[in-house]
């Protein structure tokens, strides 16, 4: 095992593009790293910086205490895992398991201890004399998997695995992963554009855009505290509520938003600071709820219910309240008509605050 640090790396290519702007972070030992982010933000890329396939045109990037920078992919004792399988169509799952040790000169002993052990991990012992084209998707995935296991390497990246497969392969091999990670306890770095991948995998997120690392945190300190409106607006399903308006002091704090005005309850002296101006709230759809009827609560707006979702545990509410759109996500049960006005409450403890001009939050 081995921790991987990234010092400042940039890629520039020859067409000018700048993929990544600098990149500084840290996978420790023994740690799931999850780098996630829109397509084109620049994770893969840093992945495949990581791995040798790509050169940095600048920075320094060191596994364990030997910086690989000139160093060959190869030589750098990482395995990886590739959006496709990959697999050599020709020969069998032992053989493709088999393949890469034999490559590196590994007694037969070695080799069939190792295949063994792999095979019983990922539950592929009934499938070892099977050909690629007699898998489906997730067991083919899981011979990828297997073959980067059998290597032993000090860190496993991989970029993007689970895309090929539908939603319930995709929730189970996430779950193997998980309980892989666990039982080897390596260094793994995993990228994904998917949010809900990032949250329940990674002990950490590096989320980037634009080839810019936005914030790097755990799942719950990215969801609760986002630092700035991309990463608020990136990570939650559905996604977090944005109302943009002018803050007044006017019998407490509000945001005047054209016809609406929004109580926003007791504030920071940072939020206070920035009353005359543009700024940003930001509300979770489960923070958003429907009053009951005939309550009167002084935290509240209104909104016309447009969509239903019903998805069995929860409801989805779609709703516009002076034109901008809204998601309350709420139990099932009794529910307003579509078109019918309704009075939406929240607790002011749970707004996001952002300063429109630079999108960055306010306060703690």
């Amino acid at each position: 095992m081995a921790a991987v640090q990234l010092d400042n790396v940039r890629k520039v290519y020859a067409n000018g593009h700048v993929a990544v702007h600098g990149a500084s972070f840290a996978a420790h030992d023994g740690e799931l790293l999850v780098l996630v982010g829109p397509s084109g933000c620049g994770k893969s890329t840093t992945l495949r910086m990581i791995a040798g396939l790509e050169a940095p045109t600048s920075g320094t990037m060191s596994i364990g205490e030997r910086v690989v920078n000139d160093v060959k992919p190869a030589d750098r004792d990482i395995a990886m895992v590739f959006q496709s399988y990959a697999l050599y169509p020709h020969m069998t799952v032992a053989e493709n398991l088999a393949f890469g040790l034999k490559l590196r000169g590994e007694s037969r002993d070695t080799i069939a201890q190792r295949v063994r052990d792999a095979a019983d991990m990922l539950g592929l012992n009934d499938m070892l004399e099977r050909q690629p084209r007699a898998l489906s998707g997730g067991q083919r995935q899981r011979v990828a998997l297997g073959r980067a296991l059998v290597r032993q390497p000090k860190v496993f990246l991989l970029d993007e695995p689970l895309s090929n497969l539908d939603a319930k392969l995709r929730l189970s091999t996430r779950v193997e992963i998980a309980r892989l990670h666990r039982r080897l306890g390596t260094t793994m770095i995993y990228v994904t554009h998917d949010q809900v991948e990032a949250m329940t995998l990674g002990q950490r997120i590096v989320v980037f855009d634009r080839g810019e690392i936005q914030q790097i945190d755990t799942p719950m300190n990215l969801y609760t505290k986002p630092c700035n409106l991309f990463v608020a607006g990136f990570l939650g399903s559905p996604a977090m509520n944005f109302l943009r308006g002018t803050l007044r002091a006017a019998n407490g704090l509000k945001l005047e938003c054209g016809a609406m005005q929004l109580p926003l309850g007791d504030s920071s002296a940072s939020l206070a600071a920035h009353v005359g101006r543009s700024i940003v709230v930001g509300i979770r759809p489960e923070d958003l709820r429907p009053a009951a009827t005939g309550t009167a609560n002084v935290n509240a707006l209104q909104a016309r219910l447009e969509v239903i979702e019903p998805v069995g545990n929860e409801v989805f509410l779609n709703l516009d309240s002076y034109g901008t759109p809204l998601v309350a996500r709420t139990p099932p049960g009794a529910l307003p008509e579509r078109g019918s006005i309704v009075n939406l409450t929240y607790d002011p403890a749970t707004l996001h605050f952002f300063d429109a001009q630079t999108q960055q939050r306010i306060g703690i």
